[in-house]
Parts: C-alpha cells; sequence; structure tokens
C-alpha cells in the first residue's frame, strides 16, 4: 500500500486530523510540550505494539492503530504530565488491547481504558488540550472538520448523533434541576472534550458496532453512563466510563441474540 493509499483509509484519516490537532494546539498555545508528550506516546504505542505481536506471531503490520492509540493519549492529557506517566499510559493502553481481547478484536478502546486507568492509578490531569478547549472558541471548526471526513469515513454518524444528542439533552435537563454540575459540562473546554470523544473515539470501529440500530443504542447508552456519572460524580472519568460500558454492550449484544431459547417442546436459536 502506497502512502497516499494509506491516508484514504479510516485510520489514515484519524492519523491525519490527530497530526494536525496536535500541531496546531501546539504553535497557537506557544508550548511544545504536547509535541513531546506526542512523540514519546505515538514511540512507545508502536513499541509495544509491534512487541506484543511479534510474541504472538501476529502478522506484521504497520502499527498505525497504536499511533492513533498515542496521539489520542497526547491530545488528552495535560501537557505537563511527565513522560513516564504519558508512557505508562500508553502501555497499558496497548497491553489492553493485546490481552483483552475477544475474537481477535480489542474489547475495550484502548485510548480510554489506558486513560481510565492513568486518573485511577496515577491521579494525572486531562486537560484535553488537542481539542482546542483553551483556544478562541471558533477553532472548534478544526475538531468539526476532521471528525465529519473521520465519522463519514468510518460509516458512524447514527452512533455520533446518538451520543450527542442524549448526551447534551441529560446534561441539560440535569441543569435546569440542579444535578451536580451538569451545566458547567455544556461550557468549554467540556463541550470540546465530548466532540473529540463522540468524532475520534466513539466511533473506534473495532469496538463499535457497524449496524445503524446498534449504533444508535450504542451511543445512547455511552451517553446515559456519562453523563448520569458526571451529575453524580463529576470527575474526569465519566466519558470514558460511558464508553467501556459500551464497548461491552458491543461484546455482549451478540451473544444474547444468538444464545438458545429454550420453549416448551422445542430449542429455538
Amino acid at each position: 500500500m502506497t502512502v497516499n493509499q494509506w491516508i484514504k483509509t479510516p485510520k489514515g484519516y484519524v492519523v491525519v486530523s490527530l497530526v494536525a490537532f496536535l500541531l496546531l494546539a501546539s504553535i497557537w498555545s506557544l508550548d511544545i510540550r504536547g509535541i513531546y508528550n506526542g512523540i514519546i506516546a505515538v514511540v512507545v504505542s508502536s513499541a509495544v505494539d509491534t512487541l506484543c505481536s511479534r510474541i504472538a506471531k501476529k502478522k506484521r503490520m504497520m502499527p498505525d492503530g497504536a499511533v492513533i492509540t498515542g496521539l489520542i493519549i497526547a491530545l488528552i492529557l495535560s501537557t505537563t504530565s511527565s513522560w513516564y506517566i504519558v508512557a505508562a499510559t500508553s502501555i497499558i493502553a496497548i497491553l489492553s488491547k493485546h490481552l483483552l481481547v475477544h475474537k481477535k478484536k480489542p474489547i475495550f478502546n484502548p485510548a480510554a481504558f489506558g486513560l481510565l486507568l492513568s486518573i485511577l492509578f496515577f491521579r494525572i490531569g486531562q486537560s484535553w488540550w488537542g481539542a482546542f478547549g483553551d483556544l478562541p472558541t471558533w477553532t472548534v471548526v478544526f475538531l468539526l472538520i476532521g471528525g465529519y471526513m473521520v465519522t463519514n469515513r468510518v460509516n458512524k454518524f447514527p452512533q455520533v448523533f446518538s451520543f450527542l444528542g442524549t448526551y447534551f439533552i441529560l446534561l441539560f435537563i440535569m441543569g435546569i434541576i440542579n444535578v451536580g454540575d451538569a451545566t458547567d459540562a455544556l461550557r468549554s473546554p467540556f463541550i470540546n472534550a465530548s466532540l473529540f470523544f463522540a468524532l475520534f473515539m466513539l466511533t473506534d470501529p473495532p469496538t463499535s458496532p457497524a449496524k445503524y440500530k446498534d449504533q444508535v443504542i450504542f451511543g445512547i447508552l455511552s451517553a446515559i453512563v456519562g453523563a448520569v456519572i458526571y451529575g453524580i460524580f463529576g470527575g474526569l472519568m465519566y466519558l470514558f466510563i460511558g464508553l467501556l460500558i459500551g464497548n461491552l454492550y458491543h461484546l455482549l449484544v451478540p451473544k444474547l441474540k444468538n444464545a438458545t431459547i429454550i420453549k416448551p417442546g422445542r430449542l429455538i436459536k
């Protein structure tokens, strides 16, 4: 596959978009620490992914999935995060991709899994700086353009719209009845984080459904779990927990559909 052909693949679209976000946000904020973290996360993720693939004797492939995971981690972790925290988060994410699998596919979104555990283990800050939350409001246009291209390429619009619609409606209602700090989640940088999350993490093909009906349920479920957790507990984990619950739904639904139903006198598949 040539470079031009690879760029036109879904993973190519994601990598190009995330690298553009990394450079734009870093240059605009005059802070290159995010670029350093991006290099660390990508190198570590790719190295661990390649090592795990060799141990498992898998066919050698370009570690573009690991590159995407590393870029997402770097764009979400605070630019002040220590290099070893960035590296550890990347290692956890890639190990989950290889160890927590079903039918040779990861069960959980690797970046979400690694970032969630990094909060629990290291108590680190997650600024979502790569979603332009600290930049002028209009810069969200870059996020929407890149997100549209990716979502269109992987055919996940029902999933994205069902998530964002349910998520914002719930937060609006919770804000009206004064549940937690729900109104804060409707402001920048939380809105930027939600858009980045929906467009670049929720849409991960291996860990989310392909059929439109299942996409809608997946999006609604992830939104409900995330919004409720934010309303009750606040903090930074709500989006990741919502996505991981959605990942479990994606894993279990096919099994439930194919389960044997026992009825009087016969077995029905």
